[in-house]
């Protein structure tokens, strides 16, 4: 029988394994790096935004040329020179995250070189005034940067490649929507398949210690404030389902159209014209952002933050009204059809909770904000299928912690009926980004 203590001779195992704290702490400085560079990201954007904005309030009409030109400038330097920095981030790190991809072709999708280039171009995008979010982008961002530890990691490691590289993508959803039970929840559902990978407390560590890099900076504040939510009645069931399933149908058909056009797969004259001409197909849609956003007083510029802060805040839709969510639609649509660095999430949760106060203003019911809040869960559900996560990002950006079954209840219901028009949307883009592959490293799809 020993005559140490267990506890004791634990300790000295835990204290002597150099390779597992080495592990302990590259994990944790990369983590703690991500969150600090998406963080700088998001100081970016924000600046690129507030500038084009800035421009605009001088010169209204200057859209209609800036924004095309800005567009194809920003399409021909990523198929010129970053190729896998174009659209949303997050089918390139599930793309990276798939079994048949050797890790020699994981640089295709993400590395340190397409992390600057994301940054920048995605950056350059909100200047022109695209329909963009940066949360899409943050993940392909942080994915980048966590996936560069692999080389100052001991060769007996318990942690993979792929561990890595979830827990970069999380953590910059942690990071950019300042929500780390958000980042962990989209690493589960949408990044992990492994189930190692899902029960890894280093990774998890590194994701939450992301996601305060951006409390440390922003303070302790939620991305869209704190709601006043009234007391939950029997008089939200039938607005809460009317919202819940209008969210479903919609996104499922944003989702859909959105697979369609990247696809490449249809045979009409504008997938024929993106195909020949990418450079000159994307100034039309900047064109076509810019008119839009001129129809709307420059509502649906950017990645409608601002528009549904005022909402959740008591606010109108302006002179546009019920037009907002039609136009901040095809906005959104139109910039991702036009191959530009940049995402989808804020757009979406526009969109939803536009779909929501519409609901509220139809029906009269007395509590628009959580309607509202149900609408962006819905559609962020709808959208990206992932209905636990969408709810928890939501829950978090707003407090919103006493919806939290009426949240639950909206994304699982909008995420099903979505299923119904559509496939997963990161699915599917996921396969268009493994085509990228060279033809002998093509993996099974």
């Amino acid at each position: 029988m020993s005559s140490d203590p267990h506890i004791v001779n634990a300790l000295r195992a835990e204290l002597s394994d150099r390779d597992l704290w080495q592990t302990r702490v590259v994990v944790l400085t990369f983590g703690t790096l991500s969150g600090l560079v998406v963080v700088a990201f998001t100081w970016l954007t924000e600046q690129a935004l507030e500038l084009f904005h800035h421009a605009r309030a001088g010169l209204p009409w200057l859209p209609l040329l800036w924004t095309p030109l800005c567009t194809a400038a920003v399409v021909w330097t990523t198929r010129l020179w970053a190729p896998g920095a174009a659209g949303s981030g997050i089918p390139q790190v599930m793309a990276a995250l798939h079994p048949g991809v050797e890790p020699r072709w994981r640089g295709l999708y993400v590395s340190v070189r397409l992390t600057l280039a994301k940054m920048l171009l995605t950056a350059a995008g909100l200047l022109g005034g695209l329909s963009q979010g940066r949360e899409g982008p943050s993940v392909q961002i942080g994915a980048g940067v966590m996936h560069a530890a692999r080389r100052f990691l001991p060769q007996r490691s318990a942690v993979s490649e792929q561990g890595l590289l979830v827990a970069g993508g999380a953590a910059g959803i942690a990071a950019a929507f300042n929500t780390p039970l958000g980042g962990i929840m989209f690493a589960i559902e949408e990044l992990s398949r492994r189930p190692e990978q899902r029960s890894n407390g280093l990774i998890m560590a590194a994701i939450v210690l992301a996601g305060l890099m951006g409390v440390s900076v922003y303070g302790n504040s939620t991305y869209f404030g704190v709601i006043r939510v009234q007391p939950v009645s029997w008089a939200l069931l039938g607005p809460g389902l009317l919202v819940a399933l209008g969210c479903g149908l919609v996104g499922g058909l944003f989702a859909r159209l959105l697979t369609r056009s990247l696809s490449g797969r249809s045979e009409d004259r504008f997938t024929r014209w993106r195909q020949r001409y990418p450079v000159r197909f994307a100034a039309g849609c900047g064109l076509a952002v810019a008119v839009i956003g001129l129809v709307t007083g420059g509502a649906t510029f950017g990645s409608g933050y601002t528009h549904t802060r005022e909402l959740l805040e008591g606010g109108s839709s302006g002179e546009i009204g019920g037009l907002y969510l039609l136009l901040k639609f095809a906005a959104t649509w139109i910039t991702a059809w036009s191959g530009a660095p940049g995402g989808i999430f804020a757009p979406a949760l526009a969109i939803g909770g536009a779909l929501g106060g519409d609901v509220a203003q139809l029906t009269g019911h007395f509590d628009a904000p959580t309607l509202i809040a149900l609408g962006m869960a819905g559609f962020l559900a709808a959208v990206t299928q992932a209905p636990m996560t969408a709810f928890i990002i939501v829950m978090e950006m707003v407090d919103g912690y006493q919806l939290v079954l009426s949240l639950m209840a909206c994304a699982m219901i909008s995420s099903g009926i979505s299923r119904l028009v559509s496939r997963p949307l990161y699915a599917s883009l996921t396969d268009l980004q493994l085509g990228r592959l060279p033809a002998q490293a093509s993996a099974p799809h």
